[in-house]
């Protein structure tokens, strides 16, 4: 069975956002202070461990125009643009990414039905209310947080409204410039 996987960047008081970035879809100002080989590394593999990415609509229209057309040595963008997309969304009608797909239902009951699928694992990329919901409905198998030594103070939180979730830690990498991968798994 697939897992979701949640991999969120997060400050070392766990904020999820940048409370004064003006644009909120893209990567919050004080995570760019932190990006190194290794991160980018990571984040490529990680891509490429998983075979769908499940987006909320904020992150999808952020993500849709942002990827199309672009290019890299690593093949990330070839990768992100070319993956099934799934988009959680009340509101969106048609979608204009390459393989993308409306999520309108029950969404305990599409997620349950996409992890039945064949295939890698579902990458939850940003998207606050989208994962407070995964989280509510004890959709998520797998978090990776990557932790950055800096304290913000104000902004949404990952866990500001989680209900308990015994976790287990699974795994820990370190990078030279102080981001700490957490990755816990979901205790069943």
């Amino acid at each position: 069975m697939r897992k979701v996987i949640i991999s969120h960047y997060v400050t070392l008081d766990g904020v999820m956002e940048d409370p004064g970035a003006q644009d909120k879809f893209k990567d919050a100002d004080w995570h760019f202070r932190f990006w190194s080989e290794e991160v980018r590394k990571f984040k490529v593999d990680e891509l490429f461990a998983a075979d769908a990415l499940l987006l909320g609509r904020l992150t999808y229209e952020g993500y849709a125009d942002a990827w199309p057309g672009r290019t890299d040595e690593d093949g990330f963008a070839y990768r992100i643009n070319e993956m099934q997309k799934y988009v959680v969304s009340t509101t969106l009608s048609q979608l204009t990414w390459n393989n993308s797909q409306l999520i309108k239902g029950k969404l305990a009951e599409e997620v349950e039905k996409l992890k039945q699928l064949p295939g890698l694992d579902i990458l939850v990329g940003g998207g606050g209310s989208l994962v407070r919901s995964l989280m509510e409905y004890d959709l998520v198998d797998e978090y990776r947080l990557m932790v950055h030594p800096i304290v913000v103070g104000d902004g949404m939180r990952l866990f500001q409204d989680a209900k308990y979730t015994p976790l287990t830690l699974a795994e820990t990498k370190v990078f030279s410039t102080g981001v700490v991968v957490l990755t816990y798994q979901r205790i069943i």
